[in-house]
């Protein structure tokens, strides 16, 4: 019952409804239902409620029922703002799986499930009256376009195939408004007066005819072909360069072909633009985007188009595995293992794992696509949940790069780079080829020093150093965002020598121009490629061989294929060698593999060098000489000995307040309140490994079972007692069920 609700007499009988508000209260709100509503209000519908002192939209969750008159007198529901449910059974059923699943407060959950402007309560009336078609001279321009164009490319056969809207258009691909700027100004489009029926909304022919499948694309295909129709979760498991993406390519052509719509995630749509522009180039206007690059109105647009049915490929990051779409027939999850797909603040899901309970229930088939699968996945196959499919060639069959270690214990460095490291790039450019350098620490150096007293700029929020943004002259905290002026002298003694100590992506780019003058170099990381279009366009020029370097963070291990690359660099491969996270070696591993992936693609020799002051670690030694598979039996034998996932389940509760005592003392409480359940451990409350971030003090507690089931129970129980928290101690929790990490 509805706390909203006043306590006065009331005579009358009544109808109620449920209805989920976004607010973190884990409850539903009874709401009155007026008589001119009953008839028209389902379940998935948004309505316009009072709530507080303000009007909000929520989600009805019940058909109106009967209630007899009571001492309450429930507030209306003023507006229904839709004829037919927003949201469908399906999807209503999927939100409700997640909400108890994650033990988040369904309204929340209903609301990540839908565009920002829908859930504000815009209209869903998608009349397009100007549209754009292809000109003569457009016509004639685009068989003739160079590579580099591809986005130009794109748009135009997009819109020769059926008139789009531009905003249809600018959605594309990312680079796709510029494009589209450019095919007007040149006169290769046109606008023209029209209606969203000017679209034809029937499937046609491919725009791009099909790769020929190599032998074992062709073997993956006769596999997957029939598994349509019916559940099963399949992990494809392709070296980089194999192909993967044609198999996508052609199974979602097959689907499409069945009537079905197909839903691809990929874990940020921003670095992996080709695998976008590929299914916009086989299957054009029939494909939307999905994704926070998009404006609000773009999103709804797409998500309605979904919706509706007129589009077959919805390709989208985590918010897409909720997308409408009602003839879904697969689901592909590119590049499965990437830590991306796990939400880390609000509503905690997993989008891989959400997608593979929606697939079940709908009875449709997952393909999980990876180089460098989860552990969790692998694991998975060995107990015969997924089956196990490999693309062990790469396209054009050349042999994988050479992989060396540099012992940087016994070499001098510059700047963070070796000698031999920095003689490699030199053979490499003389020989024709692209170097690329690896570093997953954005800036120029990640402390600066006091080489009289030793003070190290720190951040006064958080139990963290200040990173040195030479570019900016500024310090820079990467955990809170605080930005502070790069000092003369040090605050603590007066001196001038302050010293920038370790290595950032800047300083790498700095010792490089400085040791190849000559040779175009540029940074790939999210500093540098701040602006909307900018990694598109550094990569199509990376691929057209005008740049010579490329230096970065993990943007360039992902999706991208430079044709000339023959080096990779990693300037540090110790990072996570010693690292306080258990996930932190196979996160390197996948790392380091897909870095070694971008080497070679176009069939030259390549090389992979790793510079590292552990050159004996027996896990980086196995992954060298191995290879992954190998690197990961014996990850999962150290996680099976030590009761680790997948071979057991965690959920983490984490709680902040502005004092350690207050969070660490709730915790504790918590800790006492928890239901005893055989086999579920308790471990802490413990401080977070950072504990102080963003000016607050953070603790967590750790439940540990080898059953997923007696963990719920030991949640559910507790969270019933610790809803009604008092709030007015400044405590802040949260529950994060298969936590991505335990920072």
């Amino acid at each position: 019952m509805s706390e909203l609700s006043t306590q006065i007499s009331t005579g009358a009988d009544l109808l109620l409804a449920e209805v989920a508000i976004a607010a973190p209260l884990r409850q539903l709100f009874d709401y009155r239902v007026e008589p001119d509503q009953a008839a028209r209000l389902r379940p998935g519908m948004r309505v316009r409620v009072p709530f507080g002192r303000r009007d909000v939209v929520g989600i009805a969750v019940s058909a109106p029922r009967e209630a007899h008159p009571g001492a309450f007198n429930y507030r209306p529901i003023r507006e229904l703002l839709d004829d037919a449910p927003l949201l469908d059974e399906a999807l209503m059923q999927l939100c409700a799986w997640v909400a108890d699943y994650y033990h988040h407060p369904l309204g929340e959950v209903l609301a990540a499930a839908v565009p920002t402007g829908l859930r504000a309560g815009a209209t869903t009336e998608r009349a397009d009256h100007q549209l754009l078609r292809l000109t003569d001279a457009g016509s004639t321009a685009l068989p003739g376009l160079p590579v580099r164009s591809a986005s130009l490319r794109t748009v135009l056969t997009a819109i020769a195939a059926s008139p789009l809207s531009p905003q249809q258009a600018r959605a594309l691909a990312p680079t796709a408004a510029a494009a589209l700027r450019r095919a007007l100004q040149q006169g290769w489009a046109e606008t023209f007066v029209g209606t969203s029926s000017s679209m034809s909304t029937s499937t046609g022919e491919l725009l791009q005819a099909a790769a020929p499948a190599t032998t074992e694309q062709a073997a993956a295909l006769a596999d997957l072909l029939p598994r349509l129709g019916r559940y099963s979760t399949t992990l494809l498991e392709g070296v980089t360069g194999s192909g993967k993406t044609e198999v996508y390519l052609q199974l979602t052509a097959a689907v499409i072909a069945r009537g079905q719509q197909v839903l691809v995630l990929t874990p940020e749509i921003g670095l992996t633009p080709q695998l976008a522009e590929r299914y916009v180039q086989r299957f054009g206007r029939r494909v939307a985007s999905y994704h926070s690059g998009l404006s609000d109105r773009d999103r709804s647009r797409n998500w309605l188009r979904a919706r509706a049915g007129e589009i077959d490929v919805v390709i989208g990051t985590r918010s897409a595995v909720f997308a409408p779409l009602p003839r879904l027939g697969l689901i592909v999850i590119d590049e499965e293992h990437d830590v991306s797909y796990k939400q880390q603040e609000g509503l905690r899901y997993s989008a891989r794992d959400v997608a593979l309970v929606r697939a079940q229930r709908l009875d449709l088939p997952v393909l999980l696509g990876s180089a460098t699968p989860a552990l969790e996945s692998l694991q998975n196959v060995v107990a015969g949940r997924y089956a196990h499919l490999r693309l062990e060639r790469r396209v054009r069959n050349t042999a994988p790069p050479q992989i060396d270690i540099i012992d940087v214990r016994t070499q001098p460095l510059t700047h963070g780079l070796s000698a031999p490291l920095l003689d490699a790039v030199a053979r490499h450019l003389d020989g024709g080829g692209q170097a690329l350098l690896f570093l997953n620490r954005r800036g120029y150096a990640p402390a600066l020093v006091c080489q009289g007293c030793g003070w190290v700029a720190p951040c006064p929020h958080c139990d963290a150093r200040m990173t040195l943004h030479r570019r900016r002259q500024r310090l820079l905290c990467h955990h809170c965002g605080l930005t502070a002026p790069v000092p003369s002298t040090c605050p603590d003694c007066g001196a001038t020598a302050l010293t920038p100590t370790g290595q950032g992506t800047e300083r790498i780019e700095d010792a490089l121009r400085l040791r190849f003058p000559a040779k175009r170099i540029e940074r790939f990381d999210s500093d540098r490629l701040a602006r909307a279009g900018e990694i598109e366009t550094l990569s199509r020029e990376a691929q057209a061989g005008a740049i010579d370097i490329l230096v970065g963070t993990q943007v360039l291990a992902k999706g991208h294929d430079f044709g000339g690359l023959s080096l990779a660099g990693v300037v540090d491969a110790d990072g996570a060698l010693y690292g306080s996270d258990f996930r932190a070696l196979e996160r390197m591993g996948q790392l380091l593999t897909q870095v070694a992936g971008r080497v070679g693609r176009a069939g030259q020799p390549g090389q992979v060098l790793l510079q590292t002051a552990h050159p004996e670690h027996p896990l980086l030694r196995l992954l060298v000489e191995s290879g992954y598979p190998k690197f990961c039996e014996a990850l999962l034998a150290e996680r099976r000995t030590h009761g680790l996932p997948p071979f057991s389940h965690l959920a983490l509760l984490r709680a902040q307040a502005p004092e350690e005592r207050v969070a660490l003392e709730f915790l504790q409480r918590a800790r006492a309140a928890l239901p005893t359940v055989d086999g579920v451990q308790v471990l802490g409350p413990a401080p977070a490994s950072m504990q102080r971030r963003a000016g607050v003090y953070r603790a967590q507690l750790l439940l540990r079972s080898p059953s997923r089931a007696a963990l719920h129970r030991v949640l559910q129980g507790w969270i019933v007692q610790a809803e009604p928290v008092n709030a007015a101690q400044g405590v802040r929790w949260s529950v994060d069920v298969d936590p991505a990490d335990l920072f």
